[in-house]
């Protein structure tokens, strides 16, 4: 019994020394492991060191603390980390880890002198955690070369190849400083900071609760100072596999999009200023962000940024980045975007927009109302059609390739950035009046280019407008008891290149209280090459056009009533007698044309009778008898106006 009890004691006490012995070889190898690790950092040129190490074999816990590399490539940058500890970690490979979770403290990451603009910036996270992490246990070759954009690269390489259910930061504080540049200084920091499934650079959702702001501003005259903050900023579906493509030369050549963000949204959002400034932003989205490898290359933009930020940029260094900054709009793309109930208070006033919206090309402002120098603006909605920002500033940038005017074939370039532009609902004061200006609609629509010029478009206005009694021209109205002019106008013209027919239809006009006139106009033989900004082409190719048939058609609600008083008052008589008068002239007047001309008889009793009456219609087409060249009816129409008439048969008609 005594021997076997000896036994026992032995076995445990071998089994004991054999566990510390197995737990130190396994601690000795994690140490060897990390070392092995912190000597390739520094086998390229920089420095890197850890303090203790530790491996607890039963939980299979690896700890190491006070962590400090510094690049040998990017020397103006440090990471320091006061302790990692790892739970659960097993190797899954020669060259890959996995652990349950990973405990990161005390992370602080300074760059010094960074960029063409030489910012100072700090990263500080007091606490990282990673649940169920796999990732490479060595990081791969940093590049030697010190170009940030091979740094992104390579930062976005090794976070693309770490899994994980989940990271979260309670918080992350990025501070700058822009030294004797005019960026100021700053300090973001955001909080409640989480990202859900992290795989091959993919990312199903992020989100931080709160990022607040603080930055002195740098300006001229007196500082300022800006704080704001950030509420539930969100994002779903992120991958950096779409940046690292856009960042590698090998890539260059790919025309495809790959899609960086599905969805980002935020709010609400609000930011002061000393100065007495506030905004305030209910919150925004975008959707479905893409870019385009083959134009979005921000290597380019980074190379073009001049490197002294106080020298002025030349002409052709400005031209230079637009031109590469056009490039990069280009190769992205956005769904959709959209600002909502924006608020932005200063001592003036408060102005408020309900919206910003930017889909499918077109760009909106929505729900203005602000104050103005003589009164308080309302817009109801502004937008542009097929808005491109990248065409928007390749044509800024050809206007400025030369130092003198733009040509009249530049100018008309803007006809390639949009296709039309819209305003409704705007109440407005006019001028310092108590009078409002109101517009219902105001639409510009054109298209069918040809060269830089329009072959087809439309124009619609639906406004009320006071009249002004400091215009002479419209003063016959404000004695009439005319105070405002109601315009609703309807204009159409459009080229046909199968058949050469230019129409100018419709062409309606409506003054409201005044008059309504419609007209239908066409010209027949219009070749292409006429739609040019060369004059002199122009004129030559003028000269095969033919006039087609005129109609003109006017209703009079109020503009006959208001003519006879103007000539009652003129000649101080009664307005029975001016109205006589008148048709007497008119009829005087036409015998002298009828002589030669029997169809302007018709014309000239129509038109007797518009006035003779008020309240009637007056219709008159006038119809080519034969082929009339437009540049000889103009000419005619100077010289012999007469004779121009009698190229046309003439049909005219009154009625209520």
């Amino acid at each position: 019994m005594k021997r076997i009890l000896i036994g026992l004691i032995l076995a445990a006490v071998l089994g004991v020394s054999g566990w510390f012995g197995f737990n130190l070889y396994v601690q000795h190898r994690a140490t060897a492991e990390v070392e092995a690790a912190f000597e390739q950092m520094r086998s390229g040129g920089g420095k890197a060191s850890h303090g203790k190490v530790t491996f607890d074999l039963m939980t299979r816990t690896l700890t190491i603390e006070d962590i400090a590399v510094t690049p040998s490539s990017q020397p103006q940058a440090q990471v320091k980390i006061a302790g990692i500890k790892g739970t659960g970690v097993r190797q899954i490979d020669d060259t890959r880890i996995s652990a349950d979770s990973i405990d990161i403290t005390g992370i602080d990451v300074a760059l010094d002198q960074v960029g063409p603009a030489k910012v100072k910036a700090s990263y500080k996270i007091p606490q990282l955690t990673m649940r169920d992490y796999a990732g490479p246990f060595r990081t791969g070759t940093a590049p030697a070369n010190g170009s940030l954009i091979d740094l992104y690269r390579y930062v976005l390489g090794q976070y693309a190849s770490v899994t994980a259910s989940s990271l979260t930061a309670p918080a992350l504080t990025m501070s700058f400083e822009s030294g004797g540049g005019s960026g100021g200084s700053g300090e973001v920091t955001y909080s409640g900071l989480t990202i859900q499934n992290l795989k091959h650079g993919k990312i199903d959702a992020m989100k931080a609760d709160r990022a607040a702001t603080s930055v002195d501003v740098k300006q001229p005259g007196k500082p300022d100072k800006l704080t704001g903050e950030l509420s539930n900023v969100i994002v779903n579906d992120f991958d950096a596999t779409a940046i690292i493509a856009v960042l590698d030369p090998q890539t260059s050549s790919d025309e495809t999009y790959h899609r960086v963000y599905r969805h980002v949204s935020a709010g609400p959002y609000t930011l002061k200023s000393a100065q007495g400034m506030r905004l305030d932003i209910d919150g925004f989205v975008m959707e479905d962000i893409d870019v385009q490898p083959t134009k979005f290359r921000l290597a380019e933009i980074f190379a073009a940024l001049p490197q002294n930020q106080s020298a002025v940029p030349t002409p052709a260094q400005s031209r230079e980045l637009m031109e590469k900054l056009t490039g990069v709009y280009e190769g992205l793309r956005i769904g959709r975007a959209e600002v909502s109930a924006i608020s932005i208070g200063t001592p003036q006033g408060t102005g408020r927009v309900n919206a910003i919206r930017y889909r499918e090309g077109e760009f909106a402002i929505e729900g203005v109302d602000t104050p103005a120098p003589q009164g308080q603006f309302k817009m109801e909605r502004f937008a542009l059609k097929s808005f491109s920002a990248a065409n928007l500033m390749r044509w800024a940038a050809n206007l400025s390739k030369h130092e003198q005017p733009p040509s009249p074939e530049e100018m008309l370039g803007l006809f390639r950035v949009l296709e039309g532009a819209e305003i409704k609902g705007v109440v407005a004061p006019h001028k310092n009046t108590r009078q409002l200006v109101t517009i219902d609609t105001i639409s510009l629509n054109w298209g069918q280019l040809i060269g830089s010029i329009p072959s087809k478009a439309n124009l619609v206005v639906k406004m009320v407008a006071p009249t002004d009694p400091s215009n002479p021209a419209q003063r016959p109205l404000i004695m009439a008891g005319v105070d405002k002019l109601a315009i609703d106008l309807d204009l159409g013209a459009a080229w046909t290149e199968s058949s050469g027919a230019f129409a100018l239809a419709p062409a309606t006009i409506d003054l409201g209280n005044l008059a309504k006139a419609q007209a239908r106009f066409a010209l027949a033989n219009v070749p292409r090459s006429l739609f040019t900004t060369d004059p002199v082409q122009a004129m030559g190719q003028a000269a095969q056009v033919e006039t087609g048939a005129l109609e003109l058609s006017l209703r009079d609600s109020g503009v006959v009533d208001l003519v006879v008083a103007q000539f009652s008052r003129m000649q101080n008589v009664s307005r029975d007698a001016a109205r006589s008068a008148i048709v007497e002239m008119i009829r005087a007047q036409g015998e002298k044309i009828a002589a030669s001309n029997a169809d302007a008889r018709v014309a000239v009793d129509a038109l007797a009778g518009f006035v003779g009456t008020s309240g009637q219609t007056l219709t008159i087409k006038l119809t080519p008898r034969a082929k009339v060249p437009l540049m000889q009816l103009m000419q005619l129409s100077q010289s012999d106006p007469e004779s121009a008439l009698a190229q046309f048969r003439i049909e005219a008609s009154t009625g209520l």
